[in-house]
Formats: C-alpha cells, sequence, structure tokens
C-alpha cells in the first residue's frame, strides 16, 4: 500500500490524501485549500490525480477544509461512495451548498466587473448543482459499524471528539497475505467537551496518520473558559459595548451558545440580547438537534430533562440579511456571534466594520485563526486592518480564549497517542503549520522510539 499526501502537509488546509491498495485508489477528504487567492483557486481546480480513477472516498467530519472541494471531484466525473457518518453527511449537504452558493455569487460579482473591462467571465469552482451531486454520492455510517469499502479493505469509524459527527478512521487492510491496521485521526477534539463525547481509544494500531494543529502549544484549562467568557462579556456590558465573537458555523457556534446558555440558567451572565447571525449557523444547529446520539451524557439529558442546549428566551437566530442589517441599529449591549471564525467570509465582516474602533466593544476570538487571514492580523494586533478594501482602526478590545478550541494541544495529543494500542511501524504528522507539524513529529519520535515519523511535504509519498 502507498499513501501520498496531497493537502494538509506542514499547513491545516486542503486535507486530502490519496491510498492504493490491491490496485483500487481510496481518497481521504477531499478539503478546501486556504491561502494566497490565486495559489489556492489553482491547486482545488486542478486536481493532482484523475478523478475518474478514484474507487471511494472516506470523510472524516464536515469542516470544509476537509470536505470542501469534494464537489469539484465530483463534476471533474468522480462518480464512487463517498463514506461519512450520518451526522456529518447532513451537516456537509448544507456546507457544501453555502460553499457553492459563496462562489456563484462572488463570481457574478467579479464578472460584472470583467464585463466593464472587456475580459472574459470567470467561473466559481463548483455550483449548487455539483454540490448536491456530492451530497448524493455520500453514504453514512454510524461509529463502530465495520463496513467493507473496497477489495480488502474494512473501514470503522471511531468517535474523534471534535465537532459533531466527527471521525476516527480506521482502515483494516488485507494485502498480499498480510493484514494491518491504518488509523488516520482527522481532527481530534480535546475531550471533556460541552457537548459532544470524548474521543475513542482505537486498538491495535500498525501505521498512525495524525494531526497537529496545535503540536507545539498548550492551551488553556476548559474548566476556567466559562468563567473567563463570563469575566470579558461582563465588563463589556458594564462599558455599554457590544460583544463581537467569531466563529465557525458548526462546532464552535453552537459551543458558545450552549455555555452561554448555562451561564444565562445560572444566573452570572448580564440579561442581555444574544444573536447568531448566520444562515448556515442556523442551519446547523438544526442538525445539531437532530443528531443526540453524538452527544455526551449530560447534554443528552439536558436535552431530554429540560429544554434545548440551543435556545433560550434572550437568543434570536437571524437568516435574512435585512433583519442582519438592523443589528447595526442597536444601541445597547448585545452578543452577536457570526461566522466565520477566521473572519474572511460571511456577514462576521460587516459587524467588524462597524464595530471595531469603538474601544467600549469587545472582539472575542474563540477559535483557531489560520495565517494571513483577517482574524489573524486582528489577534496579532495588527492596526489598521483592512475590510472590505478599507482600512479600519482596530480600537475595540480584542481577546481570545483558546479553551474553546475543538483541537487537541501538544499534551493532549501525546495523551492520545499513549492510549492507542498496538506496536505503531510508522507515523505522519500533518494538518499543522510547518513549526508545530515539525515539532510534534519531534514529540512523537520520543513517544514512539520504535517508529518511523514523519512530517510528509506537499506530494510526498509513503510505503505502508
Amino acid at each position: 500500500m502507498k499513501v501520498q499526501f496531497l493537502g494538509a502537509t506542514r499547513t491545516t488546509t486542503g486535507s486530502m490524501f490519496l491510498l492504493e491498495t490491491n490496485q483500487q485508489r481510496i481518497l481521504l477528504e477531499c478539503g478546501m485549500y486556504q491561502g494566497h487567492r490565486e495559489e489556492a483557486i489553482e491547486r482545488m481546480r486542478n486536481l493532482p490525480f484523475d478523478p475518474t480513477s478514484i474507487d471511494c472516498a472516506v470523510a472524516s467530519h464536515a469542516h470544509i477544509d476537509h470536505i470542501g472541494n469534494f464537489p469539484n471531484l465530483c463534476r471533474k466525473g468522480f462518480n464512487g461512495n463517498i463514506f461519512t457518518t450520518h451526522a456529518t453527511r447532513d451537516l456537509a449537504s448544507i456546507m457544501l451548498e453555502d460553499s457553492a452558493r459563496i462562489q456563484e455569487s462572488d463570481a457574478e460579482y467579479i464578472n460584472k466587473k470583467r464585463a466593464k473591462r472587456g475580459e472574459p467571465p470567470v467561473e466559481p469552482l463548483y455550483r449548487v448543482a455539483d454540490a448536491d451531486k456530492a451530497s448524493r454520492q455520500m453514504v453514512s455510517l454510524n461509529y463502530d459499524r465495520p463496513m467493507l469499502i473496497a477489495d480488502g479493505v474494512t473501514l470503522t469509524f471511531k468517535d474523534a471528539g471534535h465537532i459533531l459527527g466527527s471521525a476516527q478512521v480506521v482502515l483494516d487492510i488485507r494485502e498480499d497475505g498480510r493484514e494491518f491496521r491504518y488509523l488516520f485521526t482527522g481532527d481530534i477534539g480535546r475531550g471533556g467537551h460541552a457537548i459532544i463525547r470524548d474521543p475513542a481509544i482505537v486498538e491495535n494500531v500498525d501505521f498512525l496518520h495524525i494531526e497537529s494543529t496545535y503540536g507545539n502549544r498548550l492551551h488553556g484549562e476548559q474548566a476556567g473558559a466559562e468563567v473567563e467568557i463570563c469575566k470579558l462579556i461582563r465588563e463589556a456590558v458594564h462599558r455599554n459595548g457590544k460583544v463581537i465573537i467569531p466563529a465557525f458555523s458548526v462546532g464552535r457556534t453552537q459551543l458558545v451558545v450552549y455555555t452561554l446558555h448555562l451561564l444565562h440558567e445560572s444566573g452570572d451572565l448580564p440579561d442581555v440580547p444574544i444573536f447568531v447571525d448566520s444562515p448556515l449557523s442556523v442551519n446547523a444547529t438544526e442538525v445539531f438537534r437532530l443528531h443526540p446520539e453524538c452527544f455526551n451524557k449530560d447534554t443528552y439529558n439536558f436535552l431530554r430533562e429540560k429544554e434545548n442546549p440551543f435556545g433560550m428566551e434572550n437568543l434570536t437566530y437571524i437568516r435574512h440579511v435585512e433583519k442582519s442589517k438592523m443589528l447595526n441599529q442597536l444601541k445597547q449591549p448585545a452578543i452577536i456571534i457570526s461566522s466565520s471564525g477566521m473572519c474572511e467570509g460571511g456577514r462576521i465582516r460587516h459587524h467588524l466594520k462597524n464595530n471595531i474602533d469603538n474601544p467600549n466593544n469587545l472582539v472575542l476570538f474563540v477559535g483557531y485563526c489560520a495565517q494571513h487571514t483577517l482574524g489573524a492580523r486582528i489577534t496579532n494586533g495588527e492596526s489598521p486592518v483592512n475590510i472590505f478594501g478599507e482600512p479600519h482602526e482596530v480600537k475595540a478590545q480584542v481577546a481570545k480564549l483558546d479553551a474553546f478550541s475543538g483541537h487537541a494541544d501538544r499534551d493532549e495529543l501525546l495523551n492520545f497517542v499513549r492510549n492507542l494500542t498496538g506496536d505503531i511501524k510508522k507515523a505522519f504528522a500533518v494538518h499543522g503549520e510547518e513549526e508545530s507539524c515539525l515539532a510534534f513529529a519531534d514529540a512523537l519520535r520520543a513517544e514512539l522510539p520504535n517508529a518511523e515519523v514523519t512530517a510528509p511535504e506537499y506530494g510526498d509519498t509513503a510505503d505502508v
């Protein structure tokens, strides 16, 4: 068996890996690459293999950097199954449609300008019809239900504890009279998540393919996250300011809402209006409510015995753009949660444009921001920052809480590896910026002294 590393190599985006075994080709992930715009479009549009040669594909979870280019793959001729969990399939269907609509809208806007200059039109990477095609090719499985997906290849999903429906991909492979187990972790959660279950322990692992997003850093204690977010919000409200929270539509928005619900129920949170302003976040939250089988015991009991974890009297979900614009007229304190978490698209940019220059306001980041994104520039202390092509002074308070991270930190990743069983022969560190990836590979070598550990570069191939 061979594995070729075609994305998320010494970076955190564009997850894509090609496995070849028993004269078959299996694609692990087909994520959207986010970086410098022209490079990103080039890499996503021109796949480094013939899509018609792929027999089947597997997606670990529904974040766009893991599934965002599946519609392009299907548009270019891939007609096989895309295996996911039930919740991932439901989330992916709304994520991919949303991505396609944004691309169609962007292309329409750009083409109006190009037409005035007499230039030919540009095409979106894919359209809504392509996203629908990819969704129809998804075949969903529950956790811990082995499925033969190719000759000699059995797939089992194990809970990854990252977002709703996230899975570790366990491949049991028979090849040339031998058997071995290949574990692709996807993205691994911290454990102790407020909503979903902890990452499952996988046994008898021979080859490990593991993320390293925070492979050189430690997070704050989760136990103090509620206290810290409550403190920051109370201070902003006391200043008569607004709290602007950029958050990923899937996973982070729901976690923040549930945390605020618990704080409101306990009486610790000021009684101010809360708005979730993102159509995708609203749709994703509906999917969360449909999959209580993914919840941990506390959240499951909260849903069954009390009320909707993602709803309360002072919380309003906003779909329509007119109601989103009305938030600009608010004079009193409020909490506005909007996507995207890295501030690269969506309605959050409008809220930043209208609120980032007020020192009474708070911009609170609760997730990872990749290099070169607007979110990274703000958290790095840059001022002014360009929003919609215009400079804006950052006068609002800026805070970052990494305790809400959906990714395990270095020590949590190493503890995850310690809990694996089996004689691990090779390990591949992926899905981390270069510094983080290389540092975690070094940590793995100390943890797995008998294993060959590498941090592959783009296009590298390894024998398994």
